[in-house]
């Protein structure tokens, strides 16, 4: 299946069926009086949350979506019947944007989520409605409301616990393919992949999610290279793992274009706790681990963890100082949730 995060459709809600203008006609009854029934209700538009998808796919091949005019009402009282809805289904973590693409209508986050996008027209009164003392006989009706249009953008931001951020073949595909049953391509030359992947990793009897993303470049925010496509992906994440190419010449300048493309995309995505390993250990000596190690560690300012995902070389210390992290996270909303210290630690 292909990868869509964004699409942009267009929407429109059912008008509400016309009212009707009929009278009582039968055998001995000459003025049977109105009996015109009211029209039905135009058809919502809604989203949904489901279970089971992962892209926006389906939305290239489909734009607009239309519900159906309501019924209209008709003699001896009948009113027209309610058009039915039609429901857009979206994978867990769509935002829906209004056309400007900034304003956010909703952020479907859980699954059986569901929000109102466009309100069907209302249907028409009938005659039947219009009687009174003074007009036993109305011929008035009205017609339906119109339903309401728009365009909207659907954006998907994949909801994962962790996400690998690095500059293009650091080992991020290699270590999500380690740790997890995913298989992403994986070859020695840059932009390998081409499109976000999740996985599944399981540490000490517990889970988490993984999320991998195209490699940044200098410039990503700016719209260079790939990664500024796939940068929302990980805005949503607990941790960020930045892997650094330990086969690279200079891995502070390595670090440092990554953290300044996750500053200038977003400040609060370059505030997200970090995990900063040094990968590929396996292709260095001794002396070389010592002095990257170092280099790395003074430019990020904390303790790189030395990584071969080939080798499985500190993969499980990783892992675990990626749980760490996420049960931190994850104590923290509690607390921010209830509005107290809940004096859990992990």
């Amino acid at each position: 299946m292909k990868f869509l995060d964004t699409a942009k459709v267009y929407i429109r809600s059912g008008d509400g069926g016309a009212g009707c203008v009929s009278f009582r006609r039968e055998k001995f009854l000459e003025f049977g009086g109105p009996d015109g029934g009211d029209g039905g209700k135009g058809g919502d538009v809604w989203a949904e949350c489901v279970d089971g998808l992962n892209t926006l796919i389906d939305y290239r091949y489909q734009q607009h979506f239309k519900a159906k005019t309501g019924e209209h009402g008709m003699g001896r009282n009948r009113a027209g019947a309610k058009s039915p809805d039609i429901v857009l289904k979206v994978p867990t973590g769509t935002e829906i944007l209004d056309e400007d693409g900034e304003t956010i209508i909703a952020d479907l986050t859980v699954v059986g989520q569901r929000v109102l996008l466009a309100k069907g027209g209302n249907g028409g009164f009938g005659n039947a409605y219009f009687k009174t003392s003074a007009n036993q006989a109305p011929r008035r009706a009205n017609p339906g409301l119109e339903g309401e249009e728009k365009w909207i953008w659907l954006r998907l931001k994949l909801i994962a616990d962790a996400g690998l951020v690095g500059l293009p073949n650091a080992g991020k595909s290699t270590f999500l393919a380690t740790v997890t049953s995913a298989k992403p391509k994986i070859a020695d030359y840059p932009f390998t992949t081409l499109v976000p992947g999740l996985g599944v990793v399981r540490i000490d009897a517990r889970e988490f999610v993984l999320a991998d993303i195209p490699g940044l470049i200098e410039g990503a925010h700016d719209g260079m290279g790939l990664g500024d496509r796939f940068l929302a992906h990980v805005e949503r994440n607990r941790v960020l793992l930045h892997l650094v190419d330990g086969t690279q010449d200079d891995v502070a300048m390595a670090y440092k274009i990554i953290r300044r493309e996750l500053k200038a995309y977003s400040p609060e995505l370059a505030k997200k706790p970090e995990i900063v390993a040094l990968s590929k250990a396996d292709a260095l000596s001794e002396e070389e681990r010592a002095a990257k190690l170092a280099t790395l560690k003074k430019a990020a300012r904390k303790t790189p963890i030395l990584l071969s995902s080939a080798a499985r070389e500190n993969v499980d210390q990783v892992c675990r100082a990626l749980m760490r992290a996420i049960d931190t996270g994850r104590a923290d909303e509690l607390e921010e949730a209830s509005g107290e210290d809940t004096g859990w630690r992990p």
